[in-house]
Parts: structure tokens; sequence; C-alpha cells
């Protein structure tokens, strides 16, 4: 026998008071109703508790059961990450060994080091879509070390348009900015020459008329990331070229 039926059947039922024929005893009536109310009440509450208290139990099964899962799941990525920091870990090791052994006055000397940049002949203005409008603007940029041989520098790149004929204010015609990410994947090389390819697609807002004109000038600064140094250049550009 459950505890629920154990405590239902301690509610004693009041016995009811035997009357004559045709004669009604309302208040032994009223008062076994009130008792079976009551009792119907508790048995109900108990129940009701019971019930809460298995759905609770429920919820927490499955809240703890779907976490399980989500730590199995994410075990092997977790031990993916480990390994290769591991292997970076190791591989900084070795590098640091070998630099470790070199002699203070190579560490530097025989690097490539970029010394300045250049703005190839061939930047220019571009008409993408042959209407017209020359609407891109190409600037070739050539990172170079101190010999002045051409090298693959990493760094990021901003690019601005001038127009000295204007006032102040009004002589920036567009800006631009390339990160390094960016950068490292517009290295051109053809059978001529090789450099940093950057293409800009022209602010709409620059009147076609101000391409014409002889004043237009392109400035490149150059933010070199192995040494630190800030190296810029400016070009007078000509709206009849097409690179």
């Amino acid at each position: 026998m459950s505890e629920l039926e154990m405590k239902c059947l301690k509610l004693r039922v009041p016995k009811v008071t035997k009357v004559k024929r045709g004669a009604v005893n309302f208040s032994s009536l009223k008062l076994t109703f009130a008792h079976l109310s009551s009792l119907s009440l508790t048995c109900f509450g108990l129940l009701s508790a019971i019930l809460l208290a298995g759905c609770q139990d429920t919820r927490e099964r499955d809240s703890l059961a779907a976490q399980v899962e989500q730590l199995t799941q994410e075990k092997p990525q977790l031990q993916r990450q480990i390994e290769q920091a591991e292997a970076q870990n190791k591989q900084l090791k070795e590098q640091v060994q070998v630099l470790a052994a070199l002699p203070e006055n190579v560490k530097l000397e025989n690097l490539r080091l970029l010394a300045s940049i250049k703005i190839g002949r061939y930047s220019g203005f571009y008409d993408k879509d042959k209407d017209g409008r020359k609407e891109k603007l190409i600037v070739y940029v050539q990172p170079l070390d101190e010999e002045g041989d051409k090298i693959k520098a990493a760094g990021d790149v901003d690019v601005q348009l001038w127009d000295l004929s204007k006032s102040e204010s009004g002589a920036l015609l567009g800006q631009w900015h390339v990160t390094p990410g960016e950068l490292k994947k517009l290295w051109f090389d053809t059978l001529l020459t090789i450099n940093y390819r950057l293409s800009f697609d022209l602010p709409a807002s620059i009147d076609p008329a101000a391409l014409a004109g002889d004043s237009l000038t392109v400035k490149v600064t150059f933010t070199d990331y192995l040494t630190g140094r800030v190296l810029t250049e400016q070009k007078a550009i000509k709206a009849q070229q097409n690179p």
C-alpha cells in the first residue's frame, strides 16, 4: 500500500446518524459532505505534489542529459585545439632555440628589410565596363629593400586620392585601407615586374570631369609589420592612363 493510500485511509469519514424514516438529519449530512470534500482535496493535493515532483525530476534529468551530450560533442574539438596549440608551441620553441644560437651580428643584417616603397608607373584610372566612365582606381605598390630589389613585405596600406587644385577642405577625393590579410593576396607577378596591385571603386560623388585634370595625386602609406616602419610615397596620375 502506497504512502498516498495510507494517508487517505487515515482520514476517517464520520458515521451518518441513523434517523427515523421520513426524517432527515441535515446537520449530519452537512458534516459528511464537508469531510468528503476535505478528503478529496487532500488526496488531490498529494497527487498533484507527487506529479509535480516527478515532472521536475524528469526536466532535471533531461537538462543533465543535454549537458552531457553537449560536452561529449565538444570534447573532440577541444582535444584538437589542444593538440594544435601543443604543436605550435613546439615549433615556437624550436625557432627560439635556432635564433638564440645565431651570432648577434647576423640576426638582422641577412634579412631583406623594407627600405622604401614606389608607386608603379601604370597606376591610374580604369574603365571596367567600357562605358566611357572610369570607375576604378588601380595603384601598383612596389616594396623595395636597401638594394632596390622588390620584396613581398607584410603590412597594411592606406591609399588617398587628392585633387591639389581644390581647397584644403575639398581636396581629398577618396581614401581606402588594405589590411595585411587582404594585402598578401594582392601580390601581382608578371613577366615585366612584380608588385602589389590594389584596386578601388571610386566614390560616386567624384565628378567625372575632375578625373580629366592633371592635378590628381595618389598618396600611399605603408606600415611594415616586420620593422614597424611607416613609409610614404605619392605620385601624380593622369586620367588617360588605363592600367
